[in-house]
């Protein structure tokens, strides 16, 4: 169903009967979202690296606003190798040419980790004029002249699986990446495996929208002063445990001695909930239909230390 404006402020404000989700979003990221950007826009480049893609599949499945009003309306996404329709070199020398025109007016956002063994050659994005560009020089290239860059889910914000123990390809975040490469531009960390769409769109809306306002250096400064001592946006990384269902079971200590059994915390079935610090319980997955410890357990994807220091997920 097309959905007009006034339908589209409605959802985003949380006033149609019967959908929660939008509802959930922070009462300023619902302001952004109902006014819709317009006028110029800052070109938004996406570069897959070492990842599953699993970031852009969820980015996709976001429900309100609906993923083509983002696009074409919010976000003016200029290059992604999943969802645009050009490909091969003109795609990305496109993006190399776009970011000079908009030097320091960018925003650049990283999907999965970057591969260092071997020059990069793990992880090769694009080529132009018979070379090659890994996702290390690309995000090399780009992030010098970006106003921000956006680390999109857990591989991307802190190395996740790709970095795991046994990994055999350097694979280090974004932000080490950049400091290890001496490169200052602000990170903006949007962990998650993968993250929900409410983060993605809702983190670039208000960095956007504060880019809008008080100018590239200064909306950029507002977005960081609100991120959490890990790089993520507290406004939807919360930090807390209390929002959890379970909670007053744990606080009872009652706890599931199996996972089907709905009357108990499952802290002592491996839930990692306690060291997660999102709003999963809250603003839950699919439509509002779900969330991860429905039937399941947490398994701390939005962690730092995730898998690493979250393994193993379940427990005997």
């Amino acid at each position: 169903m097309e959905l007009t404006r006034r339908d589209f402020v409605r959802i985003c404000t949380g006033t149609v009967a019967g959908i929660g989700v939008s509802g959930m979003f922070h009462p300023f990221v619902r302001d952004v979202l109902a006014e819709t950007l317009t006028g110029q826009r800052p070109p938004v480049f996406w570069v897959e690296g070492q990842g599953c893609t699993g970031c852009t599949v969820s980015l996709l499945n976001n429900a309100h606003p609906g993923i083509a009003k983002v696009l074409l309306e919010i976000i003016a996404m200029h290059f992604h190798p999943t969802i645009m329709a050009a490909e091969g070199q003109l795609a990305f020398q496109s993006m190399l040419d776009k970011s000079k025109e908009f030097n320091s007016q960018y925003v650049l956002i990283v999907e999965g980790s970057i591969p260092l063994k071997a020059d990069g050659k793990y992880c090769v994005v694009g080529e132009v004029d018979h070379h090659e560009y890994t996702v290390a020089e690309t995000t090399d290239i780009l992030a010098r002249s970006a106003a921000a860059v956006v680390a999109a889910g857990t591989c991307s914000s802190y190395g996740g699986v790709p970095a795991a123990r046994g990994q055999q390809t350097q694979a280090v975040s974004v932000s080490r990446f950049l400091k290890m490469r001496g490169i200052p531009t602000p990170v903006i960390n949007v962990p998650g495996c993968p993250p929900h769409p409410d983060w993605m769109v809702g983190t670039l809306a208000l960095l956007l929208d504060a880019m809008k306002r008080k100018g590239t250096e200064g909306g950029v400064l507002e977005i960081m002063r609100g991120l959490d001592d890990v790089g993520r946006p507290k406004v939807f990384y919360p930090n807390t445990h209390l929002t959890c269902p379970y909670l007053s079971f744990f606080e009872d200590g009652i706890f599931s001695p199996f996972m089907t059994d709905k009357k108990g915390c499952r802290f002592e079935l491996g839930c990692r909930g306690p060291w997660s610090g999102c709003d999963s319980a809250t603003r839950k997955w699919n439509g509002g239909v779900n969330w991860c410890i429905a039937n399941a357990t947490c398994v701390g994807c939005t962690s730092p230390n995730f898998p690493d220091g979250m393994s193993p997920f379940y427990e005997n």
